[in-house]
Formats: structure tokens, C-alpha cells, sequence
């Protein structure tokens, strides 16, 4: 399975932030949208990514407030990508190895998606049920061994 497959079925709603915005309106965004990430764009490139775990070690950092604080001093800076044609395990496992829930999809430097820890969890268990479909149907339907007299 390909990070292509989680994205069809995800379907393609993005959001994003400008780093020179206020963080204040990005965490309302947050907020508001129920959404654990926005997306840092700048110039029509990928900057950075806002995050809870980034608001929340904002907060932390500042006595509980955000005041005139901009995107650009909360975000990271360096988020963790992938592609398209990623495959499942590999983002399984960078995502674990840098305890990243979120992560965007890009094709070349075209931003093609986020995909969440959740999404990537959900595609495994759904991936497990249709095998656990295919193996059910396929033990019923297997020819049962006739059965013979004992031989003698």
C-alpha cells in the first residue's frame, strides 16, 4: 500500500497558514476545524508544520500565552515528508522514529496531502479486515475432504 491510496480515499481537503500570521488565529483554526495540523506555506512552498505538540510547547515556553506571536516562531521547521509513491511501512516507520503524527505529501515541491498517524493506522487495520474477508471465503469455500471407509 502506497501513501497514494491512503490520499483517494482520504479524499483532499487541505488547510493552511502563512508563517507571518498570527499564531493566535491559527490555533482558533485549529480549534475550530477539530484538526490536529495546519500546513506553513510561504510563497507557494512548504516552510513548516503547526502542530498541537508545537502550540502546546509554545505555550508551555510563554507562561500559557500566544499575545503577538507569529506562526514562524512556533512552527517546525523542518517537518518530516513523503511522497506519493511511499510506501505504508516506510511512513510507519518515520513516523514512529520521529514521533510524528502528521505528515505532508508532496510531489516534487508540490504539496499533495497530510496524511495522520490515525489515517496510517486506519489503512493497516482495513488492509488486516479485507485479508481477514479473503482468508474467511477462502477456508468456506475450499472442497472438504470426502469422506472414506477406514481401510482393511
Amino acid at each position: 500500500m502506497k501513501v497514494s491510496d491512503i490520499l483517494r480515499l482520504k479524499g483532499n481537503t487541505l488547510y493552511t497558514v502563512h508563517p507571518d500570521e498570527p499564531l493566535a488565529r491559527a490555533i482558533e483554526t485549529l480549534a475550530e476545524r477539530d484538526i490536529g495540523s495546519l500546513v506553513v506555506m510561504e510563497h507557494g512552498d512548504l516552510v513548516g508544520m503547526l502542530t498541537f505538540r508545537e502550540v502546546i510547547q509554545t505555550l508551555v515556553k510563554n507562561g500559557g500565552g500566544v499575545g503577538t506571536m507569529l506562526v514562524r516562531t512556533a512552527m517546525d521547521d523542518h517537518p518530516l515528508t513523503c511522497t506519493l509513491e511511499t510506501d505504508m511501512d516506510e511512513v510507519r516507520r518515520m513516523m514512529l522514529d520521529r514521533h510524528a503524527r502528521y505528515m505532508p505529501v508532496m510531489d516534487r515541491r508540490m504539496l499533495m496531502g497530510v496524511i495522520s498517524f490515525y489515517d496510517v493506522a486506519k489503512a493497516v487495520v482495513d488492509s488486516q479486515n479485507f485479508e481477514n474477508k479473503l482468508l474467511k471465503a477462502y477456508i468456506r469455500d475450499w472442497p472438504q475432504e470426502e469422506s472414506r471407509p477406514a481401510a482393511g
